[in-house]
């Protein structure tokens, strides 16, 4: 008895690439950029290999490295000068995402976002303003309604500052309807606005949190952002963004949590963005190192199984070294 359905005669190079269903390409792709106020060099990130912090200065040369790939938009994270406990360099004028803005997007032709939080701004290392007594009792977070105002002042600072979009990351209830109103407000209708909608609470975060400075000095981030147990719940934080004026929807962690994007996918006609995040970058890149995995073939199918569970685009540390395959 021979088989009567025989999908390998589909797989045949001549036709493969015909019925292939999902493509990957370097237009798909958000590439991060680090840019350190505090330092007039580049400074490499040893647990994120080949990524750099860069001085304001050489900020559009790194762009420009960038889209000389085929990349077409980055993604702007800062290392302030100082800290202080409301983040305050995180929406001053000549903040170091502010000043990079400016010369980026008057000097290249790339899409600019901002990506608006106080993390890496906090002395405390914390996404917003937290209660007085947070650091003595893990039960006291970050005040929610109190930090709304200085996410809206953050991402109207990087609208002035030349953003093409911005992109609120800090789980912060009403995040989104209150940056869309300050964006409006201030005469940034045009300003797109992609909101961390489902960021889960991750271990995979550890490389991108020495790389931007942004480790919490004391407790977790817990209580603001979701338990990875939890899967319901993110149709119902996506929704909520989707309801006050979000215009792309993100998934973050991206790999530990493909059923989400397929979820929002499924539930969503909105731009769905996965964020293949630090974590998932340096554990291929320590395998490659240990000769165990094909670092460009491991992280293109990485990338390729965002794209096949519905991810439209992806912001990943990949991004340069992938552009040139796709």
């Amino acid at each position: 008895m021979h088989p009567t359905d025989r999908p390998r005669r589909l797989r045949t190079d001549g036709v493969r690439p015909l019925v292939s269903e999902t493509s990957l390409s370097a237009s798909d792709l958000v590439a991060p950029v680090f840019v350190d106020a505090t330092t007039d060099e580049r400074v490499p990130i040893e647990t994120m290999p080949g990524h750099e912090r860069v001085p304001v200065d050489e900020a559009v040369a790194r762009v420009e490295e960038i889209r000389d790939t085929g990349v077409e938009a980055v993604i702007v994270f800062g290392i302030p000068e100082s800290k202080d406990p409301n983040g305050t360099r995180a929406y001053a004028e000549d903040g170091v995402v502010q000043r990079a803005l400016r010369r980026i997007t008057g000097e290249t032709d790339a899409y600019a976002i901002g990506d608006v939080c106080l993390c890496e701004y906090t002395d405390h290392g914390h996404c917003g303003v937290i209660e007085e007594s947070a650091e003595t009792d893990p039960t006291l977070t970050v005040k929610n309604d109190e930090t709304l105002d200085l996410l809206a002042e953050t991402a109207v600072s990087q609208a002035d500052a030349g953003a093409d979009m911005v992109a609120p990351s800090a789980m912060t209830d009403g995040q989104v309807r209150a940056i869309r109103e300050a964006l409006d407000d201030a005469g940034h209708e045009d300003v797109a606005l992609m909101s961390y909608a489902v960021k889960y609470e991750s271990a995979f975060y550890g490389p991108f949190r020495d790389a931007a400075d942004g480790a919490p000095a004391f407790g977790d981030r817990r209580h603001y952002q979701m338990d990875p147990a939890n899967r319901r719940e993110a149709l119902r934080e996506a929704r909520i963004d989707a309801e006050e004026g979000a215009d792309v929807l993100m998934v973050k962690p991206g790999l530990p949590y493909l059923d989400i994007v397929g979820d929002l996918r499924r539930e969503f006609d909105h731009p769905i963005a996965a964020y293949n995040v630090s974590g998932e970058y340096a554990m291929l890149h320590a395998a490659a190192e240990k000769g165990w995995l094909d670092l460009e073939a491991t992280a293109h199918e990485s990338l390729l199984s965002l794209k096949r569970a519905g991810a439209d685009l992806i912001v990943t540390y990949f991004a340069e070294d992938l552009a040139g395959r796709l």
